[in-house]
């Protein structure tokens, strides 16, 4: 059985599109500050967590790379569930809330991780530890510090790890064609500060360049300077009573996109009911999509992105 981090083609042919999906599910989608990830060392990348499924994609979509995630360690017990996940290059990690029996068994994970990270593969472990749709940062888990200074502790002499603060921005935590934005922060370079400083002091070295990472945003937004998405100057378009039966009229592509997504819609306000963590209805409707808009050759894509964009504008101006 090969490593989680080997490349395999069909998991290379699908990326792109995956990609280019889940970009074209935000109706703005940037990134800032890629310059700042190193190219002389080991990556681990740490981002908040606010969504699910999403923030991984956003991660993901850093670059054209394949990056390894962990999740937590009880979406693996099925083992059919399991295989999808490490094809995916996901691997389980217990957390605290799971009993401290249960991290103990983490060791495996952990020395996983050093293989990626060795391998010249970004390693990425949400810092927080679990998610929480929330403008601010819990205290940070010591799993990422753990993996960075195994890391260290096994190849630190060849090339530096570095941890990479990542600052995930959503317009909005639980409806999609809002907006994302992804911020790197500046990279701490983990081999020279335990070189210099040693290990004590390393967290709190990165809570900091994490924060730093959301400042800006979380700073206008704690101080209730931005109170929707963003601002936005009305535009001169049709009246809403008129756009939808003129752009059935005139498209004969969105009235059969129409009938094809009117059926898929309803299941997926009955999949929306029956999740009941808010915070996963981003991520379970962009699985959604991504499975039902293949299936029928993207035909649903034109009255989709029409309907997005029609209850974005309704909610911006309410």
């Amino acid at each position: 059985m090969g490593k989680i981090q080997d490349k395999d083609g069909l998991y290379a042919f699908l990326r792109p599109y995956v990609d280019w999906l889940f970009r074209r599910s935000y109706r703005s989608f940037r990134y800032e500050g890629l310059e700042k990830i190193p190219t002389d060392g080991a990556v681990i990348f740490a981002p908040n967590h606010t969504n699910a499924l999403c923030d991984a994609m956003a991660v993901l979509g850093i670059d054209h790379g394949q990056k390894v995630f962990v999740a937590r360690a009880d979406i693996f017990k099925d083992p059919k569930k399991a295989k999808i996940l490490n094809w995916l290059k996901i691997m389980p990690i217990n957390r605290v809330r799971d009993g401290w029996e249960e991290v103990r068994h983490n060791d495996e994970t952990m020395n996983k991780a050093v293989e990626v990270l060795r391998d010249g593969v970004p390693f990425c472990i949400f810092a927080e530890g679990t998610h929480h749709p929330d403008r601010t940062i819990l205290p940070l888990s010591k799993g990422i510090f753990r993996i960075a200074l195994q890391a260290n502790d096994s190849f630190g002499q060849d090339k530096p790890i570095y941890i990479v603060p990542v600052g995930i921005e959503y317009g909005d935590f639980f409806h999609l064609w809002t907006s994302v934005k992804v911020t790197i922060g500046e990279a701490i370079n983990v081999t020279a500060f335990v070189r210099d400083e040693g290990v004590n002091g390393l967290t709190d070295e990165c809570k900091p360049r994490l924060m730093m990472a959301l400042r800006e945003e979380l700073t206008k937004r704690m101080n209730g300077l931005v109170k929707r998405e963003e601002v936005r100057v009305k535009s001169d378009r049709l009246p809403r009573w008129l756009a939808i039966p003129l752009a059935i009229v005139l498209s004969p592509v969105f009235a059969v996109s129409a009938v094809v997504t009117i059926p898929l819609w309803g299941m997926w306000l009955y999949i929306q009911h029956k999740v009941k963590d808010r915070a996963f209805h981003n991520s379970v409707m962009y699985v959604w999509q991504l499975v039902f808009l293949t299936i029928t050759l993207l035909i649903p894509l034109p009255f989709w992105m029409f309907v997005q964009e029609y209850l974005y504008q309704l909610k911006v101006e309410s």
